[in-house]
């Protein structure tokens, strides 16, 4: 558990042997200031900040959950939750955590979030296995349509006797040099490197056929995209923001001529909602809406395919519980591994059929799973660093005057966080989560979706303004400081520079970053990681 690391954190900082923070910072008891800060300091408000700079600085709970015993016990349960290997029932019947397949991503949560932050660039090989790939696969034809043959996340793990629907060993990832159109020059002279990722997957990798709402997909017209896990700490503060106040930032962008995705918003109002209820906030592809069903909620469930109570079935697509019931491998060991399942004595059946029940007994428990949504919500953001040095307030001035500030959005105010839940589990406005009322929050994000246009694009080209908030804490909590939605940028300047496509909602930005003198530049860079 992190606490341990948390205390050992506290005694080194507490004497000045610790690296974790600059002379200037704030020191106190117990890790908090001994005066007043300004608000700055305070990234997720008062109720929502950890002032924590460790290696464990993206792993602590808020001050809402500390002040409430029931909820700093529940805490550190869900905790559990996500840091555990979740195993094969039938090959560990007593183990704790129990469930992991047939199909799976990960067999735990932190092998993508490492540090609890973003994942890790894989450099020579996609390697689900290591430890902090976050990178998850993206295939769709040339217009954009998933290939649903296979989940939306496709999977390239499974349980004995079933087989991967993709074999990763056969998966090509190259890291290719992108020049642009100044050759990754300044004009001072100063230069940076760009790369961005290639994935080819020859058409013997997949264990299905190829198929786009029922129809055969070409292997030649299929697109390998692949997106990489975000830091999922302070995202409950995120889910506090309250609709009104984000339709607000919408509207307020669209009166200033920014042209919104017209798949979620059009002509001054939501194109598109939630279950038809509520407004999108998470996912790079603004998939999801409250936290409480957002990626942690459905993670858990299609990461690993461990059941519960409102999802008692896997996460599988019928092509390949079709192809699985014919093999004759799967079909020769099935019973051996699933003798429960013996119910009609078809095998091919017996197969299909449990490949797509909806009824299988629940893995997760209701208050297992209301724990980790304690956990989730409950994680605090790290306090801004260094916020009075005057390089740091020199790149914020120039952060602003760049107009980088209108897409990432300094701060929000949250509103009443009553909370929703679309899977029913908490009672909306009850103190059954931690909430955040009221708290001025610093994440540098505006929760809509810009496009930069960049080489080998994300999938659509519209992409979620990621917060910025802790992420100069990244290499130490971590192992690595890469940035987008690919980890394609290992540096801030990287990140930048890739915003300045011609085409790109951005590009006006780059062009004034690129003029400024280095030292202008690198004092942006520093406010960026001072956040």
């Amino acid at each position: 558990m992190n606490r341990k690391y948390y205390y050992i954190g506290m005694f080194l900082l507490l004497f000045g042997t610790s690296s974790c923070s600059d002379d200037d910072e704030p020191k106190g008891e117990n890790n908090k200031p001994q005066e007043e800060l300004s608000e700055e300091w305070y990234s997720g408000g008062k109720l929502g900040t950890s002032f924590n700079w460790t290696s464990s600085a993206f792993e602590q709970s808020t001050p809402a959950v500390d002040n409430d015993p029931v909820l700093a016990e529940r805490f550190l349960s869900g905790e559990g939750f996500f840091e555990d290997i979740f195993v094969v029932k039938s090959a560990e019947p007593n183990a704790q955590r129990q469930g992991l397949g047939p199909l799976y991503l990960r067999n735990s949560c932190i092998a993508c979030h490492p540090g609890y932050g973003h994942g890790r660039r894989q450099e020579k090989k996609y390697d689900s296995n290591t430890f902090g790939n976050g990178s998850m696969l993206v295939l769709t034809d040339r217009n954009d349509n998933f290939v649903t043959s296979l989940t939306g996340m496709p999977q390239t793990q499974a349980v004995y006797p079933f087989k991967a629907p993709v074999d990763e060993t056969q998966i090509d990832l190259q890291w290719l040099h992108y020049t642009d159109e100044w050759n990754n020059k300044f004009p001072d002279g100063e230069t940076y490197d760009l790369t961005y990722p290639e994935i080819k997957i020859p058409a013997e990798a997949f264990y299905v056929p190829l198929e786009v709402k029922g129809k055969p997909l070409d292997p030649a017209d299929l697109v390998v995209r692949m997106e990489s896990t975000i830091g999922i700490y302070g995202t409950g503060l995120l889910d506090a923001i309250s609709a009104e106040d984000l339709k607000a930032e919408y509207i307020n962008q669209e009166k200033h001529g920014v042209k919104h995705n017209p798949a979620i918003w059009a002509n001054g109002d939501w194109a598109s909602l939630y279950q038809n209820k509520w407004p999108k906030k998470f996912t790079y592809g603004l998939t999801r809406g409250p936290l409480q069903d957002g990626p942690g909620a459905n993670a858990i469930w299609n990461i690993t395919n461990v059941t519960r109570s409102d999802r008692r079935y896997h996460y599988m697509t019928e092509t390949y519980a079709r192809v699985a019931s014919q093999d004759p491998d799967v079909q020769k060991e099935f019973y051996r591994y699933y003798p429960e399942r013996k119910i009609s004595g078809d095998v091919e059946k017996d197969i299909y059929d449990f490949l797509l029940a909806k009824d299988l007994p629940a893995e997760m428990s209701d208050d297992e799973f209301r724990d980790l949504m304690i956990w989730h919500r409950g994680l605090a953001v790290p306090a801004a660093r260094n916020v009075d040095d005057p390089k740091v307030q020199r790149g914020k001035k120039l952060f602003n005057e760049l107009g980088c500030a209108t897409c990432h959005r300094p701060t929000w105010t949250t509103g009443d966080d009553d909370y929703d839940d679309p899977n029913g589990f908490f009672e909306k406005g009850s103190n059954v989560l931690p909430r955040y009322p009221h708290q001025k929050i610093w994440p540098y994000t505006d929760l809509i979706q810009h496009r930069l246009h960049m080489k080998n694009d994300i999938r659509t080209g519209w992409c979620r303004t990621t917060p910025l908030w802790g992420r100069g804490l990244s290499l130490k909590c971590t192992g690595a400081a890469e940035r987008l939605h690919d980890c394609r940028a290992k540096t801030v300047i990287e990140a930048i520079m890739w915003h300045g496509s011609p085409e790109s909602d951005a590009r006006w930005t780059t062009e004034k970053f690129r003029k400024l003198s280095k030292d202008d530049r690198d004092a942006i860079v520093e406010f960026i990681e001072s956040i």
